[in-house]
């Protein structure tokens, strides 16, 4: 009998725990829904300000501004920054050990190069994850269910103010990167400096010969300001909503991550609960046997 109360005792937690999961699992839906509509919101007006971005600097031609400066030999630093994006809490299946991975081989391939690397870290998970190996951190901040864009503003500016004043060669990004409710993959982003603007001038050329068509008329454009007064405003703006966007993923992909992870642990606790009453069954049955040949071999001996 002591083998079957084990077994009850041992099914009433599995229930227990499946009740907990399955809660998890309809918070991080919950979440993850109104997640998503943010992400997915804020990424075409992302994409539209590069795009207004290239076009910009295609018409002015060549295009020198300290957010596209790239370092040469003399003005070289060798340090870069690295944000690092993760979560507070676990249960979320590989998300935050996949991100860490990505950061740490990006690490030790610049490390390698003879950088130094200045950590930005968000997330509990990667403060503990750094502090184990003994890296410094630069900074450490709190990742939100909800980004704000004015916290990932004032990262920005000071990050910009950091790369313009030379103190950085270049500013990284490591995040999950969110590309539908299926997919999404860990990824290192180059934040600054920004790239595929000051290459524009000649990538749209053939394009604009495309678009002339049968007639040969291309189309002009009209800037009011001055190109270049706008790239001034639009060139930040566009590192800001990079940034914004890439918390964005982040978030939403923790909470589809932890979403697939609480519904798989519930399924495999219904499958336990299933599996510890069969146990039980067969348990109880052979305890019942076991009594019956007792009683049976009793009656006989009283017999003879």
């Amino acid at each position: 009998m002591a083998k079957a109360r084990a077994i009850v005792k041992r099914r009433k937690a599995v229930r227990n725990i499946k009740k907990i999961t399955k809660t998890m699992q309809m918070i991080a839906t919950a979440k993850f829904q109104k997640s998503l509509k943010r992400a997915v919101g804020t990424k075409p007006y992302t994409l539209k300000v590069r795009e207004l971005v290239r076009e910009l600097a295609a018409s002015v031609g060549n295009v020198d501004h300290p957010l596209l400066r790239r370092p040469t030999d003399e003005n070289r630093t060798n340090r870069i920054a690295l944000i690092v994006l993760t979560s507070n809490r676990g249960l979320a299946g590989a998300y935050n050990g996949s991100v860490l991975r990505a950061a740490n081989a990006f690490l030790k391939q610049q490390m390698s190069a003879g950088k130094t690397i200045d950590l930005i870290v968000a997330g509990k998970k990667a403060i503990s994850y750094f502090n184990f190996q003994k890296r410094p951190i630069a900074q450490r901040m709190e990742a939100q269910d909800t980004p704000r864009f004015a916290d990932v503003e004032r990262l920005a500016d000071a990050l910009m103010k950091d790369f313009i004043g030379g103190k950085y060669d270049s500013v990284h990004v490591a995040y999950m990167n969110f590309l539908s409710a299926g997919v999404q993959r860990p990824d290192v982003m180059t934040l600054l400096p920004l790239a595929g603007v000051d290459n524009t001038s000649t990538s749209a050329k053939p394009q604009a010969e495309k678009e002339r068509g049968p007639y040969n008329v291309q189309t002009m454009y009209d800037f009011s300001p001055e190109p270049r007064v706008l790239l001034d405003e639009l060139l930040p703006l566009t590192i800001k909503t990079a940034l914004f966007q890439t918390f964005l993923d982040a978030t939403t992909s923790e909470h589809v991550a932890r979403m697939v992870a609480m519904k798989s642990a519930t399924d495999n606790a219904d499958k336990m609960v299933k599996s510890l009453t069969m146990q039980y069954n067969r348990a109880r049955q052979s305890q019942i046997t076991t009594e019956l040949s007792e009683i049976m071999g009793g009656v006989e001996a009283m017999k003879g």
